[in-house]
């Protein structure tokens, strides 16, 4: 077992199952990229939030050891090639670990077969032996290519392990990707209570593993994408609304939680966005399942480019490599275990493509994207594929300081006037125009925080404060006769204002 301190948190390599490099047995059939993969598996905490209460809730002990959020995080990055590869039951491995860092290695080996015989019960016992033993691309350790490579940050389904698309991760890797994927926990448990609480904790954990890649030497953090299935393609949507670094979503069966779903701003949604579903429910499916079809954030993310594909033989949980290599032909109804796979290659066939059009900028993957499925070589009534492309956002202050940046702040009051007759709900508050014009004179720019400030005070006339700091910004900027001019108007408006008093008085006394 090779054990090594990387960046704070354990790197651990307990492959004890890892075997001489051989062909890999990849679910997805596709030639793999042109770079060998590594992984690495990262024990850390995230410090700032507590997982552990003080008490057992349930045998009402005294809790001992680390309190903080486990983030046990998987990397997967372009490597050169090393004398190893895993297999697929290292993956499982790493599962026991996923709460417990420190587990003795006697315990970890009873979990690990506790796991495996339960594997065993579903599939076969020959047929587990052969599944665990299977090559998979990673090496583990490998030495990393020299380059920096995009990041995707992977957020598994509720409760699932990091691992649970660990074929796709190696896939995307092996085309230039550096790929981040931790476990998914509840906030104070590894159960998911489907709350908004345990939403925002997987938000955070995206937030968290976005952090943390700006200390991985490969991660280009200037291109980074979110990708999840379930509960994680919903959280990963959530966090890119939050956070414009992430600048590409990718959601497997996700969003399915309009109580939750109604609550991100889809102004904040601009982000290229590939939704990939299973097959749709039939009505009375939806009726039985009291699904709320009431509305739909696909529907209402009118600012972001959506690709929407169906994949009709998937069902919900073939969305991820796990459940292909840990079944059985008789879990996948009335389409055969080959032919869903062949859709799971069909799914990472177009995240490869999303991912390059989208972070790498790659012309012929933006045309693969435009062009129909027959044309791209899918099987015939497989898929479907519907493309939104977004609209222009509403008028925002962001959007009048681009375009005044762009033309001059002269145009200050032209520029809104413009923005009203667009939208005209839209409209700057008080707070806002006066933290705009100080932000601007914060950075020296004087003229142009005058003509913010004019704009303030001529939407707002009564308010000696706009007035007041109106005059403020023509002192910064040298014109005297307007900053007393000013002034002296919001002593008009509030007689009780020291500082135009005080201002006023100064400006006498420096006067010839």
């Amino acid at each position: 077992m090779n054990l090594a301190v990387f960046g704070g948190g354990a790197l651990l390599m307990g492959f004890v199952l890892s075997v001489p490099a051989k062909a890999s047995t990849s679910v997805i059939a596709l030639q793999a990229g042109p770079d060998a993969v590594g992984i690495r598996v990262i024990k850390q905490y995230d410090y700032t939030r507590e997982f552990k209460a003080p008490i057992d809730p349930v045998t009402g002990q005294i809790v001992l050891g680390e309190r903080g959020r486990p983030m046990q995080t998987l990397i997967w990055y372009p490597a050169k090639p090393s004398a190893s590869k895993l297999t697929y039951g290292d993956y499982v491995r790493t599962r026991v670990t996923e709460q417990q860092f420190e587990l003795p290695v006697a315990e970890e080996s009873r979990l690990f077969n506790s796991r495996r015989q339960a594997l065993a019960s579903h599939v076969g016992e020959q047929e587990i032996a052969q599944v665990l033993s299977a090559p998979m691309s990673a090496e583990p350790d490998a030495e990393p290519l020299p380059g920096r490579f995009p990041v995707v940050l992977y957020a598994a389904g509720a409760g699932g392990a990091a691992d649970e698309n660990a074929d796709l991760c190696e896939y995307l890797a092996s085309h230039g990707y550096v790929v981040v994927a931790s476990t998914s926990l509840g906030t104070h448990t590894k159960s998911i209570a489907y709350a908004l609480e345990d939403a925002e904790s997987q938000a955070r954990d995206i937030e968290f593993l976005l952090a943390y890649s700006r200390s991985l030497p490969q991660a280009d953090t200037e291109h980074v994408a979110a990708l999840g299935w379930s509960w994680g393609g919903m959280n990963n949507v959530l966090a890119a609304s939050r956070d414009k670094r992430i600048s590409a979503t990718v959601s497997f069966d996700g969003t399915r939680e309009p109580a939750f779903t109604k609550l991100i701003p889809v102004q904040q949604l601009t982000a290229p966005w590939l939704y990939i579903s299973r097959t749709p429910d039939t009505i009375p499916q939806i009726n039985k399942s009291e699904i709320d079809t009431t509305f739909s954030l696909l529907n209402e993310a009118k600012y972001a480019d959506v690709y929407q594909l169906t994949m009709y033989p998937m069902k919900h949980v073939d969305f991820v490599s796990r459940h292909l290599r840990e079944s059985t032909s008789s879990d996948f109804g009335e389409y055969s275990k080959a032919e869903v796979a062949q859709a799971y290659s069909t799914v990472a066939q177009y995240v490869l493509a999303f991912l390059n059009a989208t972070l790498k900028s790659d012309v012929e993957s933006q045309a693969f994207l435009h062009r129909t499925p027959r044309e791209n070589g899918v099987p015939a009534h497989t898929m479907a594929v519907d493309i939104h492309q977004r609209e222009a956002l509403p008028p925002s202050q962001a959007s009048m300081a681009a375009e005044l940046a762009r033309d001059g702040y002269a145009k200050t009051s032209e520029v809104y006037d413009a923005a009203r007759r667009k939208d005209e709900t839209f409209q700057l508050s008080a707070s806002e125009l006066k933290a705009w014009g100080y932000g601007l004179l914060g950075r020296d720019q004087a003229r142009a925080a005058i003509e913010v400030l004019k704009l303030w005070l001529s939407l707002y006339p009564s308010d000696w404060d706009a007035a007041d700091s109106l005059a403020e910004a023509y002192d910064a900027a040298g014109d005297t006769s307007l900053a007393i001019r000013y002034y002296k108007r919001s002593l008009e408006l509030n007689p009780g204002n020291i500082n135009a008093e005080n201002q006023l008085k100064a400006m006498a006394a420096r006067a010839p």
